[in-house]
């Protein structure tokens, strides 16, 4: 539960893959795996020995009982929340980031993570409505891409209030200008919105650069509109592409 996570200041992930992805990346505090993997981590866990770690060996029927999955993987693990935390503003000017705007479905979440670490962007600022990072979905769709990008928590009117002029604020909007038409910038931040409202009207008033996702051919009936972490993907490709 998200209150007890935030109480104590952890989170769990799980799967062969994603823990090993991890391991390196954050404190680890409690590990329960099959003799396999323990196995296969021998060195790590000498280089373990001096910090507060434990470690239970348990079967895969142990491992199905407390797991999240419906088919564990070998290791579930319990890694320490890390404490980070930029100036905004600063990351901003010299940076691609993304902002979402009440994105609250945890697989979106985690893929749009995914996506921000395939595309080289380092920084996700989040707003208070958003999906939790450390929600076991999320932390399972993220696929490890959470050790190389950071998730931040802000007020974000507080955030775009504090950007200077020259910062360009991108959001995708219906009345938009054509994506593949627009001038971009390698920097500033790229706002997605909420799964089924869109960018807010709060939000929205700090957005500079309206853009928007052309559907093919033009003019042909469709669907209303497209995933979010879709429709990020979509952004981010053509921003590395130019």
């Amino acid at each position: 539960m998200k209150k007890h996570r935030k109480a104590n200041g952890v989170f769990v992930a799980e799967g062969y893959k994603l823990v090993g992805d991890l391991l390196n990346h954050f404190e680890c505090v409690y590990v329960a795996a099959t003799s396999d993997w323990l196995s296969t981590h021998e060195g790590w866990f000498n280089a373990q020995r001096e910090k507060d770690l434990e470690v239970d060996e348990v079967t895969d029927e142990e491992l199905r009982k407390i797991s999240f999955q419906e088919t564990p993987q070998q290791v579930l693990a319990i890694f320490r929340q890390p404490d980070e935390s930029v100036e905004a503003s600063v990351v901003m000017k010299t940076q691609l980031c993304l902002a979402l705007d009440d994105v609250q479905n945890p697989g979106n979440l985690g893929t749009i993570v995914r996506l921000a670490d395939w595309f080289g962007i380092e920084h996700i600022f989040c707003s208070r409505g958003c999906a939790d990072i450390y929600n076991s979905k999320t932390v399972q769709a993220t696929m490890g891409a959470m050790a190389r990008v950071q998730v931040h928590y802000v007020d974000l009117l507080e955030v775009l209030s504090s950007l200077d002029q020259n910062t360009p604020v991108y959001g995708t909007f219906l009345d938009g200008e054509n994506l593949y038409n627009k001038e971009l910038e390698n920097r500033g931040v790229i706002v997605m919105g909420n799964e089924g409202k869109g960018v807010s009207k709060d939000v929205e008033m700090f957005v500079t650069e309206r853009l928007y996702i052309p559907n093919y051919p033009t003019g042909r009936e469709t669907s209303e509109s497209l995933n979010v972490a879709i429709a990020t993907a979509i952004v981010c490709a053509e921003f590395r592409r130019r």
